[in-house]
């Protein structure tokens, strides 16, 4: 059966996130295409991971046979992390723009799963070529030749850990202007808000399908 692994890093839950009714989307087109499938759910807000310790890090740089107590369990939770990626058909995220950057709970995932020798850094990776669907959502717009553009680390960062590094297929959908509702300073901007959501919410409905008929081709 195909897999899907769905992770949600927004603070906010259902309507209130700008990422999670997207995500929602394509999650419910890829189930559409393959009502069989599993899912594999994460929300890194509500549940998250660890951060990465001294113990962790040093483990996957070290013969098993060589772990400490301590870096044996910190490893082996890690290793979960990282058969869910290795496992996963496609993958979904959702990656709020906090602060010009990923939530700390996104990093601290990518952190785990990033390892050399197995996940990064071969000519082979373990998930090489598994689509990966991003909803990047933020509150005003950094997009091309807009005054913000520099200040935009979201995409920029997740192509070179989940791309570059990971070797992952990677694609975007990115919800932009999403505090113009509630910030009267962006208030003329609304409509553009609604158009770029909307869009938002078809382009998941799309790719889920998309992704979907590629895992089953």
């Amino acid at each position: 059966m195909a897999t899907l692994l769905h992770l949600d890093s927004s603070v906010f839950s259902g309507s209130a996130s700008s990422s999670r009714p997207v995500t929602e989307a394509f999650r419910k087109a890829w189930l559409e295409q393959h009502p069989e499938g599993t899912v594999v759910y994460r929300d890194l807000a509500a549940d998250p991971v660890p951060h990465i310790t001294a113990d962790a890090h040093l483990a996957g740089f070290t013969a098993p046979d060589d772990h400490t107590p301590e870096q044996s369990a910190a490893f082996s939770a890690r290793v979960r992390l990282i058969e869910e990626l290795e496992s996963a058909d496609a993958i979904l995220i959702g990656a709020p723009m906090y602060n010009f950057s990923i939530p700390s709970t996104l990093k601290a995932w990518l952190d785990n799963v990033i390892l050399f020798g197995r996940t990064a850094g071969v000519d082979a990776p373990a998930a090489k070529g598994t689509p990966v669907t991003v909803v990047a959502s933020r509150g005003g717009s950094y997009a091309p030749g807009t005054p913000r553009e520099g200040m935009e680390y979201v995409q920029n960062f997740l192509g070179a850990t989940l791309r570059d590094t990971l070797q992952l297929d990677l694609d975007f959908i990115v919800p932009e202007l999403t505090m113009a509702p509630t910030n009267p300073a962006m208030s003329e901007l609304i409509p553009l808000f609604e158009a770029s959501r909307e869009k938002a919410l078809q382009d998941a409905q799309v790719k889920g399908k998309a992704v979907a008929a590629r895992i089953s081709a």
